[in-house]
């Protein structure tokens, strides 16, 4: 029952780690690399009219929830306007509305996406009404239902039989029934509302979607209509020049149904361009951006909305536990000796300061000139406060005279001593001293050099620029750690360095 409450523990831990981690990462983006870049795109629309000298009022649709991308940023420009938002169906519409607007105006809305690579550009809402069949004027009655007798006899579902459709109605070469249809519009939208009367007539809920091409340095775009249609559970895109299926990457749906994009009352009618540019930025900057652009709680009580100087501080203490459970791994199932439990990993944050071979250096230094010191002390037969405070002493003069003897011989690093924890350095010394006079010099040898190797390993995993990253943007993955020394504590096998030692009891026994 034990083993199963730590088990039981140990994976409600993990799950709790793991599901807060990966909600940071689907949901807000967050990168799981400290050098990860993302391409944001900037879409700029200017909406010009002339005013009348009276009042005037101008609805504009801008993006809302644009498949494949996420929305960080976006704002209006509009001086003399007053400004209000609403929701249309599944559009968003700007309302501007100013009095006496007279001469020329611009108007200007700007918006910043990140790509989405991995997400899904398929949309399933809003549940669209069958259409009732149209009341098609002859010919063209006759030639829409022997086009769809046609392509519903080479098309297996809705997806293909749009596609079908669409490569029909495109043919360079059409036949006679594609060509009465055709003669009835020539411009890219007319053809979009013919094809969606034809699907009508199959009784095929379709849309017209106006897309923006997002192209790097482009200025003066403008939308282009796309098709869709609903299978029944979702809507399927296609592109209607074509008949392919789905978005490009770099398209952009800035609004559903063939509503006008702009309209002016009180001035004349308004015209917009569309300006594109693109950029890389750090995917970490725009995640949280687009955390508080959803108002995302998550971000607001973690360690970013501290003070900088304290987060700097976090970003140092966080890697401890790192440290720690290496200390668990070395000595529990390797079986590497050392002085005391912590002490490495508090000497491997002092590393982080005068880097890995200095720090070596500088530690074997003052542990040795210490230990000679301490040997000395011993003859005085002191009691064990004052020999330990007399040992710090020591240390700290020490420390004191390598950063002088350093400096005058130009070896600055020498001077970075004094991030050593003295009080740790002199109970190093006093354990080794004691473990000399108890268990001969082997032993304190063996003991000092497994301390410098679990503090040099654990400088590597405490510096490690990716580790680090990982611990302070999803400080829940501290949980899964948490579990995982939880697991090792209950190990009793044998340690790697016993394996050797206990070799002959694993033999079997010879008659």
């Amino acid at each position: 029952m034990k083993n199963l409450h730590l088990y039981v523990l140990s994976l409600m831990l993990t799950v709790v780690g793991v599901t807060l981690c990966a909600y940071k990462v689907q949901r807000l983006g967050m990168p799981l690399s400290p050098t990860d870049q993302t391409e944001v795109w900037t879409v700029e629309a200017r909406i010009s009219f002339s005013g009348r000298n009276r009042a005037a009022k101008v609805d504009f649709f801008y993006p809302s929830a644009p498949p494949g991308f996420a929305v960080i940023d976006e704002d209006f420009v509009s001086s003399k306007f007053g400004l209000a938002t609403e929701t249309e169906g599944v559009n968003r519409k700007a309302l501007w509305a100013a009095r006496n607007v007279r001469g020329s105006q611009s108007l200007y809305y700007r918006i910043v996406l990140a790509e989405e690579r991995s997400a899904n550009r398929t949309r399933t809402e809003p549940k669209p009404r069958y259409p009732e069949v149209p009341e098609f004027p002859e010919p063209e009655r006759s030639a829409v239902f022997s086009l769809l007798d046609d392509v519903r006899s080479e098309s297996a579902d809705i997806a293909s039989f749009t596609r079908e459709l669409l490569q029909r109605f495109n043919d360079p070469t059409p036949d006679e029934d594609v060509s009465v249809l055709r003669e009835a519009t020539d411009d890219t939208l007319g053809r979009v509302r013919e094809i969606q009367q034809i699907l009508a007539g199959a009784r095929i809920p379709s849309r017209v979607v106006q897309v923006l091409r997002l192209e790097d340095g482009m200025r003066q775009g403008t939308l282009q209509p796309w098709l869709e249609v609903y299978n029944g559970s979702e809507w399927l895109s296609f592109d209607p020049a074509t008949g392919d299926g789905g978005f490009p990457d770099n398209y952009l749906v800035w609004m559903s149904d063939d509503n006008p994009l702009v309209s002016v009352e009180g001035g004349n009618p308004a015209t917009v361009e569309f300006s594109v540019a693109r950029s890389n930025r750090e995917v970490m900057g725009v995640a949280q951006q687009r955390a508080r652009l959803i108002d995302s709680s998550v971000l607001e009580f973690s360690l970013f909305s501290l003070p900088l100087a304290t987060q700097n501080v976090y970003k140092t203490l966080l890697t401890v536990p790192l440290g720690a459970f290496m200390v668990v791994l070395l000595r529990n199932f390797i079986g590497v000796k050392t002085f005391g439990t912590f002490m490495p990993i508090l000497i491997a944050l002092a590393f982080r300061e005068t880097e890995l071979l200095w720090g070596i250096v500088l530690f074997t230094t003052l542990v040795a000139l210490g230990l000679i010191l301490r040997f000395y002390l011993e003859r005085l037969k002191l009691l064990l406060v004052p020999r330990l405070a007399s040992v710090l002493i020591i240390v700290i003069l020490l420390m004191a005279g390598v950063s002088v003897v350093s400096h005058k011989l130009g070896l600055e690093s020498g001077l970075s001593i004094a991030l050593f924890p003295m009080v740790i350095l002199a109970m190093t010394i006093e354990r080794m001293s004691m473990t000399w006079d108890e268990s001969g010099a082997h032993e304190a040898l063996m003991a000092g050099l497994g301390s410098l190797f679990v503090a040099s390993l654990g400088y590597l995993v405490m510096n490690n620029e990716w580790l680090s990253y990982l611990i302070f943007v999803f400080p829940e993955l501290l949980l899964v750690l948490l579990a995982l020394c939880l697991l090792s504590g209950r190990y009793t096998g044998y340690r790697l360095s016993e394996l050797r030692r206990f070799r002959s009891a694993s033999l079997p026994k010879q008659n």
